[in-house]
């Protein structure tokens, strides 16, 4: 919203950066609202999809077609809810939670989602080295290596703004979807097994084979571990952080009419971008079924495999040089995704602000460490494993950003009377209720097999406490909306509630110390000073000595800048006694912030007056910091004054 400060706006280096309020042509209206479901879109086409994609159809067939709709639609949904919660109230999930939630649920959320975004970067990561190994055979740690250099890329575009990043994600999906739509006319897929894949179904392997007179080795990923991937890796939880934060970046008016156009639009945005990222899902999951499935190659699960075996089975040099082009645009185009999210999460949870390209390094530091030590020990056969494993934890993770997006939407009191209908709730209410039986489901099916094996009682207690844990909080995210009384104090708020002034208590300061640099500016300080103190203060001036003699004798120095220093200070001394007041004058050497802040301790100065000459950027480099060096080290007030 306009009327928020800076640090409450989400993304605010390009909140409400593309104005939609102008009076122009309604095709040019249309494409000012266009673009940010296409960022978000990006996050469901990325390498984590492909691993699923492949594995799905590759292993059953068509079988799992029916859960790339069925997640598009559930995305589909999602989106525009977190959309109408940036429009309408202004605030990212993030933002939302905080005021919503006690501090110490806000923490727990703030790392679920943060491991969210790891995962998502993962998968980024794995996707774009194996795309370089896959088109140039560089090993596999050098790929992920080189993925480092993505954050100096987006930082640039970050400077170009929202649009131009926009149109650089356009331009990747474009060569995403052109490099699949040939592929998928060389592999020729018949158009009713492609229709028999949206029936719902969750086949059983062995059943599946014989039916297909394949005889290959039954996998070992059920249907619904690998139904479950998908979901997870399509219906993604950063991604409702990201387009609640994304959506604000257009101006809109904010009246009834405003509001109401801008939830359309949104939904139109959503609608044309993540159903172009169902078909690139759709014709990754149809090319395994087609080239490996019904070839009997259902041990092909893995990207590389893929790759390799593409322009064999088609025919054709290009098949694989394209599968490896469209996934390193996939996960270039990803990359941008877990950083503005990242973004989102961390200054929506803890209002904490850190320099992007900070920001963007342990993002993808927290993703590298992780697969070049999983390279390290498991080699580069299993890495598709850890692809679909990080879904599976992103998937996991769905309950905990679903379910408050929910309330927040339904609030008819906080969305201003665009809160969701009856029946929407009701849908939303049922998708979520599916979406987190099939994870404990899953989360089930992999704790009894744990317990089948012998892992000793500490770790079977580790596991029983998380898993009840897991579960506590996820009742409690549930529930705390229903029954919260809608008066209590939010945990974190925006502002804190006005109270009334009972009684004020002025301080009295008794030593006041004056940080002077004996140049014109010192009679502002000492002025300052005097009107900060009474009659009976004492006022302590306090210079440092900066000559090279004193920075290498100290105290000891009598070089001409150290005499003459002795001599003004002892004159200033001599001018305040004059008029009446207590004054002594302490000389430092060496280095000014540290002798400043060692003479404060010293003196038990229990105030700081000094000045501030408005120098930044090159001049803090060349002049140094002093303020912020002392202020921060001193529990004293520090009265700055401007010279």
């Amino acid at each position: 919203m306009s009327n928020q400060s800076n640090i409450d706006q989400s993304l605010s280096e390009v909140h409400e950066s593309v104005d939609t309020t102008r009076n122009s042509k309604s095709w040019r209206k249309m494409f000012s609202f266009l673009g940010p479901a296409y960022l978000v879109s990006v996050g469901y086409m990325d390498p984590g999809n492909w691993a699923t994609d492949l594995a799905g159809g590759s292993k059953y067939g068509f079988s799992l077609l029916w859960v790339l709709l069925v997640s598009n639609l559930m995305a589909l949904l999602l989106q525009s809810l977190s959309a109408r919660l940036g429009i309408v109230r202004g605030r990212d999930l993030a933002q939302a939670n905080r005021e919503s939630f006690p501090k110490h649920i806000n923490f727990i959320l703030w790392i679920f989602a943060e491991i969210a975004i790891a995962a998502t970067d993962l998968a980024e990561v794995l996707g774009m080295a194996i795309g370089i190994q896959l088109l140039f055979g560089l090993p596999l740690i050098v790929g992920v290596g080189i993925t480092v250099l993505d954050t100096f890329l987006l930082l640039y575009l970050q400077r170009l703004g929202i649009r131009k990043i926009e149109a650089f994600i356009f331009a990747l999906i474009g060569i995403i979807g052109v490099c699949f739509l040939i592929n998928i006319i060389l592999a020729q897929p018949q158009l009713h097994e492609v229709l028999s894949g949206l029936i719902p179904s969750l086949p059983d392997p062995e059943t599946l084979y014989k039916s297909k007179g394949i005889t290959s080795k039954l996998p070992q990923e059920t249907a619904l571990y690998l139904a479950i991937g998908m979901i997870g890796a399509t219906v993604m939880p950063h991604n409702l952080y990201l387009h609640s934060a994304l959506i604000q970046t257009r101006k809109i008016k904010q009246t009834q009419a405003g509001i109401k156009q801008a939830l359309k639009w949104s939904v139109i945005d959503s609608a044309i971008a993540l159903n172009i990222a169902f078909f690139i899902n759709a014709a990754i999951l149809i090319l395994a079924a087609t080239v490996f499935f019904k070839t009997g190659r259902t041990d092909v699960a893995q990207i590389k495999d893929a790759h390799q075996l593409l322009s064999p089975v088609l025919g054709s040099s290009i098949a694989s040089t394209l599968f490896a082009i469209a996934l390193i645009a996939s996960g270039q185009s990803s990359t941008i995704t877990g950083t503005l999210s990242g973004q989102i999460v961390m200054e929506g949870y803890l209002r904490l602000r850190i320099n992007p390209l900070m920001r963007r390094l342990i993002t993808r530091l927290l993703a590298i460490v992780p697969a070049v030590i999983f390279i390290l020990i498991s080699g580069e056969s299993n890495i598709d494993g850890l692809l679909i494993f990080s879904q599976v934890v992103l998937s996991v993770q769905l309950g905990f950003a679903i379910i408050p997006l929910i309330h927040f939407v339904s609030d008819k009191k906080t969305m201003k009377g665009f809160a969701i209908k009856i029946p929407v709730q009701i849908l939303a209410w049922l998708m979520a209720m599916v979406l987190i039986f099939l994870n404990l489901k899953m989360i089930l099916g992999e704790v009894k097999l744990f317990f089948e094996n012998d892992n000793g009682l500490a770790l079977n207690l580790i596991l029983i406490t998380s898993i009840v844990l897991f579960f506590a909080l996820l009742v409690y995210v549930l529930l705390f909306p229903i029954f919260r009384n809608k008066q209590q104090d939010v945990s974190i708020k925006m502002h804190p509630e006005a109270s009334r002034i009972s009684e004020i208590q002025i301080p009295v300061y008794h030593k006041i110390g004056i940080a002077l640099d004996f140049s014109d500016n010192d009679f502002k300080l000492i002025s300052a000073a005097i009107g900060q103190g009474k009659k009976d203060c004492s006022f302590t001036l306090i210079h440092i000595v900066e000559s090279a003699s004193s920075k290498l004798h100290g105290d000891q120095s009598a070089d001409y800048e150290t005499e003459k220093d002795k001599e003004r200070m002892d004159d200033l001394i001599m001018q305040m006694t004059e008029k009446g007041y207590n004054a002594i004058g302490i000389l430092g050497f060496n280095e000014t912030s540290k002798e400043i802040i060692r003479i404060v301790k010293e003196e038990q100065i229990d105030l700081l007056i000094i000045g501030a000459h408005g120098h930044t950027g090159i001049k803090d480099f060349i002049y140094g910091t002093t303020i912020n060096a002392v202020r921060h080290e001193l529990r004293i007030p520090v009265l700055i004054v401007n010279v």
